[in-house]
């Protein structure tokens, strides 16, 4: 059995995401100063989190919110990030640089919702999961590799310095440390990854774990929650395990979705 963690944040506020502007793919803005506050806030929350691998879209405001982060944390500070354009926002073709009220009355005009419509130039809600699966898919095999080469190298070399600075802050409290580990024989994580990505994308993403891959939720997780788009920085856990590598569908755990406690203190800047 191999498990690894999966934290996954989405970018800073930006200018647009405020005015309610579709950026897309096409319209790279930077964060605001709310969003740099934001990135700041997110990485004090995570700053005793040992991550093992860094993604992050290759968009200015998820790479400006990855620094954000790591300048924050204690051990991670100079560690390298992949930049991976599997990690881009949906594209918005036409609606790219266009509000949202326009894009609502574009699919309206079409005899369609959101989030359902593409816009011309767009792609479509499977694209974009195809997107996501291919990225994890890979991100998968990569952990898996490793760790099979570490057990070679080194085996039994425990990692639960890895766990342990996950269970002092998911989800806020001393008595979820065993969400972690409920099965008292199950191995340690080898692995935990921080990804840094798009609000449409990140529920993409986690809508592929709940309905492809049958990800189970914690019961603090409302209906509400898995419909709506992540906060900007909201965070998001989850526990990935393969009990025989690639050839079994891996069992997925949300440990939590779109957390966003640490923006409590966070002031916008106008």
């Amino acid at each position: 059995m191999t498990r690894f963690a999966l934290t996954v944040v989405r970018h800073g506020e930006t200018r647009l995401n405020k005015e309610k502007i579709i950026q897309g793919q096409g319209v790279d803005a930077p964060i605001s100063e709310t969003g740099l506050k934001q990135a700041a806030a997110a990485g004090l929350f995570l700053n005793n989190v040992k991550f093992t691998h860094i993604f992050s879209s290759d968009l200015t405001r998820t790479k400006q919110t990855v620094h954000g982060i790591l300048e924050k944390n204690k051990f991670c500070r100079d560690m390298t990030v992949k930049y991976d354009s599997r990690l881009r926002e949906r594209k918005y073709g036409v609606a790219e640089s266009r509000a949202l009220s326009e894009l609502r009355a574009m699919a309206k005009a079409a005899g369609e919702e959101c989030p359902a419509f593409t816009p011309p130039g767009g792609e479509t809600l499977d694209q974009v999961k195809m997107r996501g699966k291919d990225f994890f898919e890979f991100l998968c095999q990569l952990i898996l590799k490793e760790a099979g080469q570490k057990e070679q190298f080194s085996p039994g070399t425990p990692s639960n310095c890895l766990e342990t600075s996950l269970a002092e802050i998911f989800p806020l409290g001393k008595n979820y440390a065993s969400k972690f580990n409920s099965d008292s024989g199950a191995p340690e994580l080898v692995a935990s990854v921080l990804v840094v990505s798009h609000g449409a994308y990140m529920k993409s993403l986690f809508n592929y774990f709940l309905t492809d891959l049958k990800c189970s939720l914690p019961a603090t997780v409302s209906e509400s929650e898995l419909m709506s788009v992540s906060p900007n920085t909201g965070i998001s856990l989850f526990i990935i395990n393969f009990e025989k590598g690639m050839e079994v569908k891996p069992t997925i755990q949300c440990v939590c979705m779109n957390l966003h406690d640490h923006l409590s203190g966070v002031t916008e800047t106008h």
